[in-house]
């Protein structure tokens, strides 16, 4: 897949809630994960194993309320960037979020997530 197909692939799959599938098809399986703090699990996810038990624990930790997410926004040969908007409830305090994701793509698959904050 090229760079563009990832990420067009990417961002339908999270409009569609299909994030789970995403990673088996578009993630390499030494890819990384970054966080911009430690939410209680460290910053860092190296590996599918680790990112996919950090979906697992968005899922049973957050209530999603509604999410829009835009872009994708291409950078180069091996990069692009996607919004995150977020209403929901985590740790029972409801909240809107904004985060900017960085990808990063090597031999056709994502190899390393970054995520960046809004306040």
């Amino acid at each position: 897949m090229t760079l563009s197909e990832i990420a067009q692939a990417l961002v339908d799959g999270c409009r569609a809630g299909t994030e789970e599938a995403n990673l088996e098809r578009l993630y390499a399986p030494e890819a990384v994960s970054v966080e911009a703090q430690d939410t209680g699990n460290g910053r860092v996810a190296e590996g599918l194993d680790a990112i996919r038990a950090k979906h697992a624990w968005w899922a049973e930790n957050a209530t999603v309320h509604a999410a829009e997410v835009e872009g994708p926004f291409n950078h180069g040969d091996d990069r692009f960037a996607v919004i995150f908007r977020i209403d929901a409830t985590l740790f029972g305090e409801r909240t809107r979020m904004a985060e900017v994701a960085i990808y990063t793509v090597a031999d056709g698959r994502i190899v390393r997530e970054e995520f960046y904050y809004g306040s």
